[in-house]
């Protein structure tokens, strides 16, 4: 009779391991080199050299796998590749290179495991394009609304920072119309003008030079009244005049003289 000192224990059915679903979509592909570079070949790294290894960090593993394309293995880490390799060369064309569905060791290596990827290349993607597209439009509008409704002085403060003294000879519709073409052509740097409040004031000191009210040094280091001659402010070295001044404008000092140029100009 069995009893419950000698009984022996039922063996548990060993656990099946979960497998990982592979939900490495099969598809083509398209790369695209980043900076809008388009030479006519360019050839990306696809194996380590002395100087230079080609490794990718594997978190679950702990440690760096070298890297290699391989046109005849099923994957592109050196430590899963047999003795018979044939490498294979990546080279973009025109900025643009094309991988086939068939080629997943070199979608695979471009897409998860390529330092480069990222910085110096990427994957295209029209969803991202699309939603790219579609942020930049949206900075466009509200660029377009921005110039639409902005006043004169703001209008030629900014257009002065693209066309210098040659706002002078332009009448309102003039710089209006330009004010309107700048913020459609590039609408990142109109906003950052029109949010910048040293703008106008920038452009409140070069007026004054250019009417003789104030003078800036031929070394550029020195602003004067233009009357008697008495030095109003030292530019410090290494920095823009202008935006000198406009800092300046804020002191206590110097709102006193932007109140007196006010007035001069009038």
């Amino acid at each position: 009779m069995e009893t419950k000192e000698n009984k022996k224990p039922v063996a548990k059915a060993a656990a099946t391991p979960e497998v990982k679903k592979d939900t490495w979509e099969i598809k083509d592909r398209i790369y695209l080199l980043k900076g809008n570079m388009k030479p006519l070949t360019y050839r990306l790294q696809g194996k380590s050299r002395r100087r230079v290894p080609l490794v990718y960090f594997d978190e679950e593993k702990g440690y760096n796998r070298e890297l290699r394309y391989a046109t005849n293995q099923k994957s592109p880490f050196v430590d899963e590749q047999d003795d018979n390799v044939l490498l294979g060369h990546i080279v973009f064309e025109k900025g643009v290179l094309r991988v086939p569905k068939n080629d997943t060791v070199l979608q695979k290596l471009l897409s998860l495991y390529h330092p480069q990827a990222g910085y110096r290349f990427e994957e295209y993607s029209p969803i991202k394009e699309a939603k790219d597209d579609l942020e930049y439009l949206n900075i466009q509008v509200e660029a377009m609304n921005m110039a639409r409704d902005m006043d004169i002085d703001m209008a030629e403060a900014i257009m002065r920072t693209e066309l210098g003294s040659e706002v002078n000879t332009m009448s309102s519709k003039e710089i209006k119309r330009d004010v309107m073409v700048f913020a459609n052509r590039n609408p990142e740097l109109f906003i950052e003008l029109a949010n910048d409040e040293n703008v106008q004031l920038r452009n409140f000191g070069i007026v004054a030079v250019e009417s003789a009210i104030i003078d800036l040094s031929q070394d550029q280091r020195t602003f004067s009244w233009s009357g008697n001659g008495r030095k109003l402010m030292n530019v410090p070295f290494d920095e823009n005049p202008y935006s000198a001044l406009a800092a300046w404008f804020k002191t206590d000092e110097g709102v006193e003289v932007y109140k007196s140029i006010q007035k001069k100009l009038k």
